[in-house]
């Protein structure tokens, strides 16, 4: 019985240290898109987006009131004419398709950089208050196989709060 007990004594005074841990959560998701320069950038892919969808728009007008003549015109047309225009119509539809794709791509780059650049400034306002809160570990909720944690342990509005204040 005095093993025993002694064995819990010890197991408890080893196992003591982790239960003095600090340990918080953050939701960079909600960091992300909640924080100024977060916000800014949304805002900014957001105008981004509507300057091209108007040039897509001019483009694809230009393009279907092309097809458009082309089909009124195109029993007055002698062959070679009908067959060159029908030539410069799918050269545009082919030139639409590839400011599309090219619209996309450049979108898909300028989010990548503004969250890269974003989450690279959370992370380092992380590091800090992680250190300056003297916490064990700071885990990042989504990524992690957190199913619920105590809303107590939450530093995302820290985290906003000190990263806004860096900007």
């Amino acid at each position: 019985m005095k093993k025993i007990s002694m064995l819990l004594i010890a197991l408890l005074l080893l196992a003591l240290p982790v239960f003095a841990q600090k340990i918080g959560y953050v939701d960079l998701q909600r960091a992300l898109n909640l924080s100024k320069a977060g916000v800014a950038a949304k805002q900014q892919m957001t105008e981004q987006v509507q300057k091209y969808e108007g040039e897509f728009k001019t483009r694809q007008d230009d393009v279907l009131r092309m097809k458009a003549d082309l089909e009124k015109q195109a029993a007055l047309l002698s062959d070679s004419a009908r067959t060159e225009r029908e030539r410069e119509y799918q050269r545009r539809v082919t030139d639409l398709q590839r400011f599309q794709q090219d619209i996309q791509e450049d979108l898909q780059r300028k989010d990548a950089e503004y969250t890269g650049r974003i989450i690279n400034e959370l992370f380092a306002v992380m590091e800090k208050l992680g250190a300056e809160g003297d916490y064990t570990m700071i885990i990042e909720r989504n990524e992690g196989a957190i199913v619920y944690a105590d809303p107590k342990f939450d530093l995302t509005a820290e985290l906003i709060k000190a990263y806004d204040a860096t900007k």
